[in-house]
């Protein structure tokens, strides 16, 4: 699959402004990394990224990927989740809308829901308590009723 070159280009903008502020080398590899992540349209873990990076034949270490990846979140560019199970996931998140999870219990698969509902009430709490809530995160834990869920008690 091949970024949305809007999305991808104005991701790789913003990143060469953090990398330059922050004076770190705009490396063809940091740049590698970031192409891969925004041709993707899942959730996915570090090792996963590595490994799709050296399927591809690209030259970077662990320690690369890793590193990368902690920039971006930096620079929000993606969002680091914290599922419930010890490896973190990422997705992208430039010129993504907000959206909430589901993730079954059983198979550990990620779904993902967009409400508007849930943006009015963050307005709304945010309006009462006087609160500017600058992002959220929501997450619906639970078993999914798919006929090939692994794990499936």
């Amino acid at each position: 699959m091949v970024p949305n070159p809007s999305n991808f280009d104005s991701a790789k903008r913003i990143f060469t402004a953090y990398l330059e502020a922050k004076q770190l080398r705009k490396t063809p590899e940091r740049y590698a990394i970031l192409e891969e992540i925004y041709s993707r349209d899942d959730h996915f873990e570090v090792e996963d990224l590595y490994i799709s990076m050296k399927n591809k034949k690209y030259q970077v270490s662990r320690a690369t990927v890793y590193n990368t990846l902690d920039l971006l979140v930096e620079c929000d560019l993606v969002t680091k989740h914290q599922f419930g199970k010890n490896l973190a996931q990422y997705e992208k998140a430039y010129g993504y809308k907000q959206h909430d999870h589901l993730i079954c219990v059983d198979c550990h698969k990620v779904m993902e829901f967009c409400d508007p509902r849930v943006q009015n009430i963050q307005s709304m709490v945010g309006d009462m308590l006087q609160f500017k809530v600058m992002h959220h995160s929501l997450i619906f834990y639970g078993n999914c009723q798919r006929e090939k869920c692994e794990n499936k008690a």
